[in-house]
């Protein structure tokens, strides 16, 4: 018999799309309270599990720490030997077994309730001896698992997952974080370089202009030797407008006068946009993109001292 992989894949989404959607009827004010104690906590929020809830959390860790709340991975095995001295009696562990009866886990309680460090249970088994001795439940309960043999993790890792990236998000309102607080830590990063970049970094200085009268044939010259395909316009000091290589084939299509009586005031875009030299790269990149443009004069102190292009934004 022929297996049909696309519909064995499409019942897994199924399955596991499910199973994160009824995270949501489970929630209750345990979740609340989860979140208070992180949030109001003046140390790590710590998570623990074996196995595959062990590489999940690791990966929570991970999202928590990038989103503004201190967090690292603890494994419970190695806790046992000595790694519980990571944990100080300000943080708050987060502890995730599917079944509320991992070994390993259940061997660290003692210590971290001993020391007054609260405990928020990740588990499908609301009355397993880790919920039991925790602060905060939520429950990552699914129907069934994805695998076709009903053996390996597959939904409730998924919901597992899913619940760490609610609880992230819900981190992050409280935190009021924002763009520029996630390029701190993510200063490796396309997005987090843009948001540390200013436009005075990546802003081309020398800029080819031109006077409101110069002629068609100057202006095609000063754009040829410039290489940015533009043009600034000034009138004296002034910036009255820029020409582009769009610019000139609009004048020439849009007219039956002849090109070389075009003057620089006839074929100019008016009024450009303008940013200042300070501003971030992401928000000139926001403001091309909203105008549906490609170059921006940079000014500082009210003078035009270079251009920015959405492609040396695009590049970082």
């Amino acid at each position: 018999m022929k297996i049909n992989v696309l519909n064995i894949a499409k019942e897994v989404f199924e399955i596991e799309a499910n199973s994160v959607r009824d995270l949501a009827l489970n929630l209750d004010d345990n979740f609340t309270k989860a979140i208070e104690l992180m949030f109001n906590s003046k140390g790590r929020c710590v998570i623990s599990g074996m196995g595959k809830s062990g590489h999940i959390g690791a990966k929570i860790a991970a999202t928590l720490a990038s989103t503004g709340t201190p967090s690292f991975f603890m494994h419970p095995a190695e806790a046992l030997h000595g790694d519980l001295g990571m944990l100080t009696s300000l943080d708050v562990l987060v502890a995730i077994s599917n079944s509320g009866e991992s070994d390993e886990i259940l061997k660290i309680v003692p210590a971290i309730k001993k020391r007054g460090i609260p405990i928020i249970a990740l588990s499908s088994n609301a009355k397993s001896t880790l919920v039991k001795q925790a602060d905060a439940f939520l429950n990552i309960a699914v129907k069934k698992e994805a695998c076709p043999l009903q053996l390996a993790p597959m939904s409730s890792t998924t919901a597992t997952l899913a619940m760490g990236d609610a609880i992230a998000a819900a981190l992050m309102k409280l935190r009021h974080f924002k763009p520029d607080d996630f390029a701190l830590f993510h200063p490796g990063g396309s997005l987090g370089k843009k948001l540390l970049t200013k436009v005075q970094d990546l802003m081309i200085k020398r800029v080819p202009s031109v006077n409101l009268d110069t002629k068609f044939n100057d202006v095609i010259n000063t754009m040829t030797s410039g290489k940015l395909g533009l043009c600034l316009v000034f009138d004296k000091d002034n910036l009255k407008g820029i020409i582009t290589d769009g610019d000139l084939r609009r004048a020439l299509q849009n007219t039956s006068k002849i090109r070389f009586d075009f003057l620089a005031s006839e074929i100019m875009s008016k009024n450009p946009k303008v940013i200042e030299a300070e501003a971030m790269a992401v928000d000139a990149e926001e403001l091309m993109l909203k105008h549906n443009i490609k170059e921006i004069p940079v000014s500082s102190k009210g003078k035009i001292v270079g251009i920015i292009q959405l492609y040396d934004i695009g590049r970082i």
